[in-house]
């Protein structure tokens, strides 16, 4: 069995290539191209059996790792970055000694291993994402509009600035020439925003109208089939966590601990894990927090003791409890609100029928 480290970037990446004894066979620095991830499958194919270490570095390493996971001889573990600390404090650290301690992690069989979701799941989770990056774009120009009413100390007489009636006003200020064209291009480019997360959402929506379990997750008040996708596509395959606590851990909502002596100490959640989980909780926990007939007392009691923001973080974690236990059982909430339910599918439905040209 030949051990292969591999340390990813984006534009080129290092192998090192060991054998069972840990001694070194080969290195090479290939680009992070077709070409160069052939070059590494022709130097691969002259070994039987390969056990291969992929660093995993945001999307640069679903390429190598399609190609290489194609070969059956090819035992391919996409590494958990968090896990494998020895290469981060190595006293020495480069691309060369990076793939050198990966090829004798996965020798010794020490390798922290990644969940690799399917194709499918990882298209889902791109366009997924894609829409709120571009929600977060909004915001980011709404800002920027904001600031230029105020250094004129322009204030609108609506409730929603960037409303129908709003953009009228916006587009009606008397501004020098060169604040209007600035005014102008911002609003230009957040319509021009708006149209692409309408075109994404008309298509998820397409893609969640006939699935069970993006229904069970719309019985939660605060999620919505956008919400009810999002975690069903990060999450994966929910048979892959043991208990909740460990999806708790994975979404970066469990407290941190610190012992001293026989004294456990609980602090801030960890915020290692999954940030998309974790955002979608914490945005579903604020209404769960009002209306949820099940959620709202818990949420008022630990608000009582510690606080309101620290109580929506708990509601956030007691709701993907629940939430796991539903994907798990394929059963729907138990406090589930049939009325807004039905109102929200009937949304999703209605979205689902739009015409991709609409808007």
């Amino acid at each position: 069995m030949i051990s292969v480290g591999i340390d990813v970037h984006k534009k080129r990446c290092q192998a090192c290539l060991k054998d069972q004894d840990g001694h070194m066979i080969e290195e090479l620095s290939f680009q992070n191209t077709t070409e160069g991830i052939t070059q590494l499958r022709t130097l691969l194919a002259n070994y039987p059996e390969t056990k291969i270490a992929l660093e995993s570095t945001g999307n640069l390493w679903t390429r190598i790792y399609d190609e290489l996971h194609k070969e059956t001889k090819n035992k391919v573990i996409l590494t958990n970055p968090y896990k494998t600390r020895i290469i981060a404090e190595a006293k020495i650290k480069n691309d060369r000694m990076d793939a050198r301690v990966l090829a004798d992690l996965v020798r010794a069989d020490l390798v922290a291993e990644s969940y690799v979701p399917d194709p499918e799941i990882r298209e889902q989770r791109a366009l997924l994402r894609q829409r709120r990056s571009f929600v977060e774009d909004t915001v980011t120009i709404k800002n920027r509009i904001h600031n230029q009413l105020d250094k004129y100390d322009l204030k609108a007489e609506f409730t929603d600035t960037f409303g129908k009636k709003g953009r009228e006003w916006l587009r009606a200020l008397q501004l020098s020439p060169t604040e209007k064209t600035i005014l102008n291009v911002n609003l230009q480019q957040l319509e021009s925003i708006e149209h692409a997360i309408n075109q994404l959402t008309i298509q998820i929506a397409r893609e969640a109208v006939d699935r069970p379990d993006v229904k069970l997750l719309m019985g939660f008040t605060g999620i919505d089939y956008y919400s009810a996708m999002l975690l069903i596509n990060e999450i994966g395959d929910v048979t892959r966590f043991p208990s909740a606590d460990k999806l708790v851990s994975y979404a970066g909502l469990a407290p941190s601990q610190r012992q001293s002596a026989d004294h456990t100490f609980q602090g801030h959640i960890t915020r290692q894990g999954n940030k998309y989980i974790r955002w979608v909780l914490i945005e579903a926990a604020q209404h769960a927090a009002r209306y949820d007939p099940q959620l709202r007392p818990f949420y008022e009691r630990i608000a009582t003791r510690r606080g309101r923001q620290r109580a929506i973080v708990a509601v956030s974690r007691k709701l993907l409890i629940y939430i796991y236990q539903v994907l798990k059982k394929q059963e729907p909430y138990r406090a589930q609100r049939n009325d807004l339910l039905e109102k929200k599918l009937k949304r999703l439905q209605q979205k689902a029928s739009t015409s991709l040209q609409a808007n």
